[in-house]
């Protein structure tokens, strides 16, 4: 598993992005996070050791979590980013949007159908999301499809969209104001993936977070391992 961030920087886009960990860690570091700027790591799929081997090796690629990879500031970069992922095919690239709706004009002339080693992630945080990206990103020519619902902000209700989904990811909001996250969401999304025969993973909990009517305040750090703890991810079959 490896990460690929060809630019850095992005622009808050919706509700989802009220505390978003991008503009939170420029904040502490005294960055500038609208200056939309490519990495020195923008060639990194296609780096080479000195034997001519490539520095990445096979497997998942993280790509553009720095941003947003359909951010229009970077259209003038994407061709080369399309170019990269063409040449490795031998690695599975990965990457969330919120802007699903710049899709088509961000694909390469070739895509088709889409590229077997590309798989597309479309961010909801609550049902005016998912009712606004969700019918837009189900007609989209893409090999491999998945759903992140990070942060939950609210109950949704997406199954009518998993028809040519392999996998819907949940998490909560990492802030100490930030929005609570109700595990009855959670285990409502899950039985909506179970019935589609769709994976389903809890990634993290929410900092603010209620079980049962009861209020919890949980760390950064253990947001994760609580998840897993929670023992409820799902694996659907392969579509």
């Amino acid at each position: 598993m490896s990460m690929w961030n060809p630019w850095r920087g992005c622009k808050k886009y919706s509700e989802g992005c009220m505390f978003c960990y991008v503009h939170k860690g420029d904040f502490k570091r005294g960055i500038d996070t609208s200056n939309i700027v490519k990495t020195d790591n923008f060639d990194k799929p296609v780096q080479r050791f000195k034997n001519g081997s490539y520095k990445i090796k096979s497997g998942l690629v993280y790509t553009c979590f720095s941003s947003d990879f359909l951010l229009e500031e970077a259209d003038l970069w994407r061709s080369e980013c399309w170019q990269m992922i063409k040449e490795r095919s031998d690695l599975d690239f990965l990457f969330l949007t919120k802007r699903i709706e710049r899709f088509n004009d961000c694909i390469p002339e070739d895509w088709v159908d889409g590229y077997e080693n590309v798989i597309v992630c479309c961010s909801v945080e609550n049902q005016n999301a998912v009712d606004t990206r969700l019918p837009i990103f189900s007609e989209l020519p893409i090999k491999h499809k998945c759903i992140t619902a990070q942060p939950l902000i609210s109950p949704i209700n997406l199954e009518k969209y998993l028809d040519d989904i392999e996998l819907v990811v949940v998490g909560g909001e990492s802030d100490y104001n930030g929005r609570e996250l109700n595990y009855s969401w959670v285990l409502d999304i899950r039985e909506q993936c179970m019935r589609k025969n769709v994976s389903f993973e809890l990634r993290q909990l929410g900092t603010n977070f209620i079980k049962d009517g009861k209020k919890y305040k949980i760390k950064t750090r253990d947001l994760r391992s609580q998840a897993k703890k929670a023992n409820i991810n799902f694996n659907g079959e392969k579509k």
